[in-house]
C-alpha cells in the first residue's frame, strides 16, 4: 500500500503504523465508534505491543484470528483498553480478520488494490465484519484524501465525506486538519448536528 498522510494520534509511530499496513488501517476503522479518533487510531500500535514477538512490524490476520478468544479478549481490555466495549471488539476485530484471511488470502489492501470503482470498493467493506455504510463511506476518502486512491465516482460513493468541510478522519491530513476536524464537530454538536449534516 502506498504511504498515505493520516495524522491522526499524533504519536509518529503510531500514525506511521496506520499509513503503511492495511490492515491497522482497518482495525483503526473498525475501534472508531464511540470512542476519540485519537484512541480508535491508536489501537492498531498498541495491539502490536501487546502481541508482542507474535507479529513483526505489520499486523498478521492469521496471528489475530487463531489467537485464542479468551487471551486476545484480554489483550484488548488491558489498560488502557482498546475500545470502551474490549470484548465485543476482541470478537469484532478476530472476525475482521477471519474475513481477510478467507476472502483476500490475508492481503487487507486486497480489498481496494486494482479496484477501478469506488462502489466496488464499498461493496467489499461493507461485507468486512464490524463495517456499515457510513464506515464503508469514510474509508473510501480516507483512500481518496490520504492514500491518493481515487476512482473516478469516490466522491459520490463516500458522499458526504468526500467533500472540502472537515467531516472525518479523511481530512486529518496533518496537525491543522486535525484540529479543523475536531472544531467543526464541536460546532455540529453545538447545532444538534452530526457528521454527516
Amino acid at each position: 500500500m502506498k504511504s498515505g498522510t493520516l495524522w491522526v494520534t499524533g504519536d509518529p509511530v503510531a500514525d506511521a503504523r496506520i499509513n503503511t499496513d492495511p490492515l491497522a488501517l482497518l482495525i483503526g476503522m473498525l475501534l472508531d465508534q464511540q470512542i476519540t479518533i485519537e484512541l480508535a487510531f491508536m489501537g492498531p500500535h498498541r495491539l502490536v505491543e501487546r502481541l508482542g514477538a507474535a507479529v513483526d512490524h505489520d499486523l498478521d490476520p492469521a496471528t489475530i484470528a487463531y489467537f485464542d478468544p479468551d487471551e486476545f479478549a484480554y489483550l484488548v481490555a488491558a489498560k488502557p483498553a482498546l475500545h470502551r466495549f474490549p470484548a465485543s471488539m476482541a470478537k469484532r476485530i478476530q472476525a475482521l480478520c477471519s474475513h481477510i484471511l478467507e476472502e483476500y488470502e490475508g492481503d487487507a489492501a486486497a480489498i481496494w488494490r486494482g479496484r477501478r470503482s469506488a462502489a466496488a470498493i464499498h461493496d467489499r467493506l461493507i461485507a468486512v465484519p464490524g463495517y456499515g455504510d457510513e464506515k464503508a463511506r469514510i474509508l473510501v476518502a480516507v483512500l481518496a484524501k490520504r492514500f491518493g486512491k481515487r476512482p473516478a465516482d469516490w466522491q459520490s460513493v463516500s458522499e458526504p465525506f468526500g467533500d472540502e468541510l472537515p467531516r472525518s478522519v479523511a481530512d486529518m491530513g496533518g496537525e491543522a486538519g486535525h484540529a479543523a476536524v475536531r472544531a467543526w464537530r464541536l460546532v455540529q454538536k453545538s447545532k444538534g448536528k452530526s457528521k454527516t449534516d
